[in-house]
């Protein structure tokens, strides 16, 4: 079946700011299966909605009250949320009589956790997903990776972004940033136990998002610890199939614990530690550079978006 516009899956955004613009030029520019029908916002001055408008996307100022009453809005199929934790839960109110697929890019947490490498295929059907967080969609494929090949009692991830990156939105979630990272790293990741740290680096010019992954793991064949290095690059391939810029920094290192853990682990065993060191970069469509922790969650929201809409339509056929 050729795909013209007409079996295109309409999508909403919701939020004008940086996220949700960005997700909307990269889907007006990227995507297959998606069409952006609106896009809502609540400042009628800022920049995503007059770049809306120039672009042919029908606009409100109106949130998501202004969406549900825009002609059209019964077409519209997905939506996606670029706000804050705190709005998507009204949001999310809201839309749940309309039976909307909600794509959540706050950390919220009200859906099931996805990461489109690790478990996108298992929530094709959910009423609404969540994206966890920008550390959580770096990392957490790494974690995976790893847990497919042995035992991961303690992951723990370090995101670094550059402050100028971190808007209103971000800062206003850090602690919702920690803790839906750190449950992901073990509902999706695999960990027994999972902690998150988020830095914001102020460095002028700015640098580029980069990412620690570091696990504890019960590996004491050498054959193991190949497979594991093995599984990383692979994972990390997958990752960049949907995020071009996101990269292994060096290569995967393993080494021995001299040292129980036990304030870590308990009484699990462990015999390495798999440091993991990443870096993502921005693909500059509508945000610069070295803003890769807002471009990673984007590309990803859109993997997700353009996998459910492909599941809609072949719904249909």
């Amino acid at each position: 079946m050729t795909r013209t516009a007409r079996t295109r899956t309409k999508a909403a955004v919701i939020g004008s700011g940086n996220i949700g613009t960005d997700l909307m030029v990269k889907t007006l520019r990227l995507s297959a299966h998606l069409e952006v029908a609106a896009m809502a916002g609540i400042d009628p001055r800022s920049d995503g909605l007059a770049r809306a408008a120039r672009l042919g996307v029908p606009t409100t100022a109106d949130g998501v009250a202004g969406l549900i009453g825009m002609p059209g809005f019964d077409e519209i199929q997905i939506v996606f949320d670029a706000t804050s934790a705190r709005a998507h839960q009204v949001n999310a109110d809201a839309l749940a009589p309309h039976a909307k697929r909600l794509i959540d890019l706050t950390p919220a947490a009200l859906g099931p956790f996805v990461v489109p490498a690790v478990n996108l295929d298992s929530h094709l059907d959910a009423p609404g997903v969540n994206m966890v967080t920008c550390g959580g969609q770096a990392t957490i494929p790494v974690v995976a990776a790893i847990a497919q090949v042995a035992p991961v009692p303690y992951a723990e991830i370090v995101a670094s972004i550059a402050s100028r990156s971190a808007g209103p939105g971000t800062r206003a979630n850090i602690d919702e940033f920690t803790e839906t990272t750190a449950a992901a790293i073990e509902s999706v990741g695999g960990a027994r136990r999972g902690k998150a740290i988020i830095v914001l680096n102020p460095a002028e010019p700015p640098l580029i998002m980069r990412d620690t992954v570091l696990c504890l793991v019960d590996a004491p064949d050498p054959a193991v610890r190949d497979r594991i290095t093995a599984s990383v690059e692979h994972m990390v391939a997958q990752v960049a199939a949907y995020v071009p810029g996101y990269r292994l920094k060096q290569p995967v290192q393993i080494t021995p614990l001299t040292d129980h853990p036990h304030t870590l682990i308990g009484a699990s065993p462990a015999t390495h530690q798999v440091s993991v060191l990443l870096e993502v970069e921005g693909a500059g469509h509508y945000l610069p550079p070295y803003a890769g922790n807002l471009d990673i969650m984007t590309s990803a929201a859109l993997r997700v978006g353009e996998r459910i809409a492909a599941h809609l339509l072949e719904a249909k056929v």
